[in-house]
């Protein structure tokens, strides 16, 4: 085993790290990939293995298909089965494309035609499977990390339950008012689960919310070092704070949200102490092009508790000064006193 960084590295971030394929083809190209091993990525890849691998852990898991359907007649017999609503989804693939849900029979047939073909637009494969869909859930995600020797610690969870096209609008770590005895029961559950793939290396860094640097721990697990001699032990690792993620995109709002295009004639962001952005296209003179994400920047704010990340998004997001495409800030600033107002 090589124990330094001597090939070159590619980081996944959260898009590269679902893909099996990219990740396959890094290793065989002799560049290491930072992030889940191929193997990994398929098997949490492909949602209905997915939901297998969760059951055979001891996880919970809502009623669906235990393989992807391929005709309109096992949706039907699902429906009798478990009744209204159900939802559709892309057996490989997600970020909300191939989702459709069916609140009763007349729309059964023209949503799953309408979701095969938004799965086999996006991913490239069609398949889809079926779930029992939960009304207005909370979207509570782990965050886990873990190295090549079966080690797994959680990095405690955020919540993500505003979401606007089954995507993720607004973030908060940790997840706000959320009872002790399921906190610990998720956690438990994430870290049994990923124990179960043997996840091999940390998923996706999007919001630290503790001490744990994790792209400093990415890059070391990488090179074969192990979580306990990180020093990264599961009683060592507390929560610092709360932090907040905003997504700012290029959206109509007069449209329904719809992905604005052209280029950005003026970008000024929102900066100052407790704000972090991640940025991609967000810069004076990018031309926003149809055939990608309309992602602009993601607006992180930290400090010492909710109301306090939260002043300091409110502050940020009105500072945005975007000219040439449409960002709807003021949608981002209200996005925030939704927020506050979904946990009060």
């Amino acid at each position: 085993m090589e124990n330094t960084l001597t090939r070159p590295l590619v980081l996944g971030g959260s898009s590269a790290a679902g893909r099996a394929d990219f990740a396959q083809a890094c290793s065989d190209a002799g560049v290491r990939f930072v992030g889940p091993s191929p193997d990994t990525v398929r098997k949490m890849g492909d949602k209905v293995e997915a939901r297998s691998l969760a059951i055979g852990a001891g996880v919970p898991v809502v009623p669906g298909t235990n393989s992807p359907i391929s005709s309109l007649q096992e949706a039907q017999a699902f429906a009798q089965t478990y009744g209204f609503p159900i939802i559709f989804k892309a057996a490989y693939g997600g970020g909300g494309r191939g989702m459709r849900v069916v609140r009763e029979y007349e729309e059964l047939e023209e949503n799953y035609q309408r979701a095969y073909s938004e799965a086999l637009t996006a991913f490239g494969n069609g398949a889809l499977f079926i779930e029992k869909f939960v009304e207005k859930p909370r979207h509570i995600e782990v965050q886990i990390l873990g190295d090549k020797y079966g080690n797994v610690v959680h990095l405690y969870e955020r919540d993500c339950s505003i979401q606007r096209r089954h995507q993720k609008v607004v973030e908060i770590a940790p997840g706000f008012q959320l009872d002790p005895h399921l906190r610990d029961r998720l956690h438990a559950d994430a870290v049994n689960l990923a124990k179960q793939v043997w996840l091999s290396i940390s998923g996706f860094n999007q919001m630290k919310i503790d001490y744990v640097d994790l792209v400093h721990a990415q890059l070391h697990v990488c090179e074969g070092r192990s979580l306990p001699e990180l020093g990264l032990k599961q009683d060592k690792i507390r929560v610092n704070g709360c932090a907040i993620q905003c997504r700012v995109t290029t959206e109509d709002p007069a449209r329904g949200f719809q992905p604005d295009t052209g280029r950005i004639e003026v970008f000024r962001s929102g900066e100052g102490m407790g704000i972090r952005l991640d940025s991609a296209s967000a810069f004076q003179g990018a031309i926003i092009s149809p055939h990608y994400d309309s992602l602009l920047v993601k607006v992180i704010a930290s400090g010492k508790d909710l109301n306090t990340a939260a002043s300091k998004m409110s502050r940020a997001l009105a500072e945005f000064r975007v000219r040439g495409v449409k960002v709807g800030a003021q949608s981002f600033e209200s996005n925030v006193g939704i927020f506050l107002s979904f946990y009060k």
